[in-house]
């Protein structure tokens, strides 16, 4: 018998999160295509939705779990699941329960994103068992969301009030590949008449929509916010009803913003004085502008927090806040007004213990110092999104034992594992996606291939052995995703409700974000300056450092089609994203490989005192000179990154998210690659 599911795409590119419709047949086959009903995304699938298919069937499985042999081989033996949680728990015993750390990534949530149940999970087993456990935003959207909520402004309004009602539309570092929904209803504003302009590091896919590009050197964006928001004060542009009643620190801002003016940020940025006075001049004359702010790559390197502080002040300084069309528009990470599952990581029931807090540099000095012997990675690839590779590497060589739990090999997997588990695909668990307005059934489709297990089990089969109590208080995961669902922003939907309702629920939220213009600070307005920050030994106001003086050439990191995370073995896993993508290409632009001696296509090695990576030259024009960009992800490239901690332990809890990201920094010098060189 046929029978058909609606779905979610397993890609987590939030908010942008598509459906699908899954069609079964008698023998078991499935045919995949873009679930045409499907309020988000109509039928759309990109190029990594529609390669989706390849997860089923795929030759690369993970099917059984597996022991390495020896550290150091590439020798493998089967292990029984019974086997395999046996050894695991007896480590975890030897060494002692604040010795253990769970981490879970992008690959743990294919069927999960932004509803939550998952993370909650695994969260859940660490409280009731007392063991170390970090929150993956660090490595993505946390950063730039730290930044917002210090401004108040961590809520976002939705793609669809985008497209009726905004006049102006700034991508600043958003792309159609990380947005491809968002994107759909950008181009419906500008039908309409809305202004869009792009602000990047280079001329992206978003760009061929733009009436306006605005090419920067990476790491400045901080200071055309902070220049912008001077002329809007210098020329009396600001919305003096909305920052009496809704601001704090409006005096303090127009005292500190004197110095950064358009000629001051021309410097830094690159861009003309005039630009940026006119891009200012714009936004503040539109009747409603919105800013989508990109994710993880616009804060990676020396733009870090307070791109997204300064960036969060400009709509306060319009009176955009609570107005439609306006504020801050979808982003990574992102929630509307009034969204909300409820939480089953039974946080008040943490044991007390000393916990390694949610910082990168943290995790990699536990490692390195035996605090933490035993890892348990779950659905993600420390190797590869962890900076300074090297280091990363040594430090897992020194944890007694670690265990993945994934569908693919990945770079971890291969060069560190001791214990690997095969994990379920989307299709063969329940579960639960939300983007911004709806909360979306996934439903199981299939039996699990091989031996896989979802991840769940993981937890029941170590509580067993440990004696923990209460941590799987459900029947199945079918009731877990109703607890999750109790909520009255989903109107207290089940499984059966959605079910009944095609697979999904809208969920209670407003389209335009603080409607009540109550904000997320302890003064519940918005904050240009914050005692919060000032606690933390930050600086009270948006500010941009002076540039450090270094030669060479800024890396900047980015997503293409073909790629998203670090799941699915980065893609490689998937034959036709493998094709599309068939080596790293590197963007540089046209003076910079003269000067070097390169030409489109040659291979070339990327290198500084911390490490070298090889890519393809991609000579173009539409990146300004003094800048390489790459697709992050590599296996390999974060050999070259900057592993220290960006933020203070006393701002790493400032919000239920993490923030503890890593500078992720790098300049690189670049030389060909030479025929029979061996590079």
């Amino acid at each position: 018998m046929t029978q058909t599911f609606r779905t979610m795409c397993p890609m987590n590119c939030h908010p942008t999160l598509c459906g699908m419709e899954v069609t079964r047949d008698a023998a078991g086959a499935v045919t995949i295509t873009g679930d045409e009903s499907n309020p988000d995304s109509a039928g759309f699938l990109c190029m990594r939705g529609k390669a989706a298919h390849e997860i089923v069937g795929n030759d690369q499985r993970l099917l059984q779990p597996m022991a390495r042999t020896q550290r150091g081989s590439d020798t493998w033996e089967r292990l029984s699941w019974d086997g395999a949680l046996d050894r695991i728990a007896a480590q975890m015993q030897a060494v002692g329960r604040e010795a253990v750390g769970f981490w879970q990534g992008h690959g743990n949530w294919g069927n999960d994103y932004a509803f939550g149940l998952k993370r909650a999970q695994m969260d859940r087993f660490a409280n009731l068992y007392g063991c170390q456990a970090w929150n993956p935003a660090m490595i993505c959207w946390g950063l730039g969301a730290f930044g917002l909520g210090l401004t108040g402004a961590i809520e976002t309004s939705t793609k669809e009030d985008l497209s009726a009602h905004s006049e102006m539309v700034i991508l600043w570092g958003a792309n159609t590949v990380s947005q491809a929904n968002t994107l759909r209803h950008v181009e419906i504003a500008k039908r309409r008449g809305a202004r869009v302009v792009v602000v990047d590091v280079r001329r992206t896919e978003a760009s061929a929509l733009a009436d306006e590009v605005l090419l920067l050197r990476p790491g400045t964006d901080t200071a055309l916010a902070l220049a912008m928001m001077q002329v809007i004060l210098a020329e009396g542009l600001w919305d003096r009803d909305f920052v009496a009643a809704h601001t704090v620190g409006f005096d303090a801002l127009a005292d500190h913003l004197t110095r950064n003016t358009p000629e001051w940020a021309a410097e830094r940025t690159g861009l003309p004085a005039e630009q940026i006075a006119d891009l200012a001049r714009r936004y503040a004359a539109s009747p409603a502008a919105m800013i989508v702010l990109g994710g993880s790559s616009v804060h990676k390197g020396d733009n870090t927090w307070q791109a997204a502080r300064a960036i969060g002040c400009l709509p306060a300084l319009t009176g955009n806040f609570g107005r439609a069309g306006g504020g801050i528009g979808p982003r990574h990470g992102g929630r509307s007004h009034g969204v909300g599952f409820v939480d089953v990581s039974a946080a008040d029931r943490r044991l007390p213990g000393t916990y390694i807090p949610n910082q990168m540099e943290a995790i990699l000095e536990a490692l390195e110092s035996g605090a933490v012997k035993v890892l348990v990675s779950l659905g993600s690839n420390l190797l590869s999104s962890f900076p300074d590779t090297a280091r990363t590497r040594a430090a897992l060589a020194r944890a007694e034992l670690v265990v993945t739990h994934d569908i693919f090999p990945n770079q971890t997997i291969r060069e560190a594992a001791d214990i690997v588990l095969p994990g379920t695909i989307w299709l063969e668990e329940i579960g639960a996606k939300s983007t911004n307005t709806h909360v979306h059934l996934c439903d199981r489709v299939l039996p699990p291939a091989g031996e896989a297990r979802p991840v769940h089990e993981i937890y029941i089969g170590l509580a067993a052995r440990l004696g923990v109590e209460d941590v799987y208080p459900w029947t199945d995961q079918e009731a877990a995703v109703n607890a999750v669902l109790d909520h009255p922003a989903t109107g207290h939907a089940t499984v059966d409700s959605l079910r009944a309702a095609g697979g999904r629920a809208a969920l209670a939220v407003s389209h335009v974000a603080y409607p009540t213009h109550s904000f997320t600070t302890p003064s519940g307005k918005i904050e240009f300056t914050s005692a919060r920050a000032v606690e933390m030994g930050l600086p009270a106001l948006p500010e941009m450092p002076d540039p450090a003086e270094e030669g060479g050439l800024v890396l900047a990191h980015g997503r293409t089609f073909a790629h998203f995370h670090s799941f699915f073995d980065h893609a490689r896993a998937l034959p036709t994203l493998a094709a599309r993508e068939a080596a790293p290409a590197l963007w540089i632009a046209p003076t910079d490989a003269a000067e070097r001696g390169i030409e489109d296509g040659a291979a070339v090695e990327m290198h500084n005192a911390r490490g070298c990576f090889t890519a393809q030259a991609k000579v173009t024009p539409r990146i300004p000179a003094g800048v390489v960009w790459i697709r992050d992800g590599w296996p390999g490239l974060n050999a070259l990154t900057d592993a220290s901690a960006v933020l203070p332990e006393a701002a790493l809890g400032a919000f239920p998210f993490s923030v503890g990201q890593s500078r992720f920094g790098a300049r690189v010098e670049l030389r060909p690659v030479l025929a029979g060189s061996g590079a």
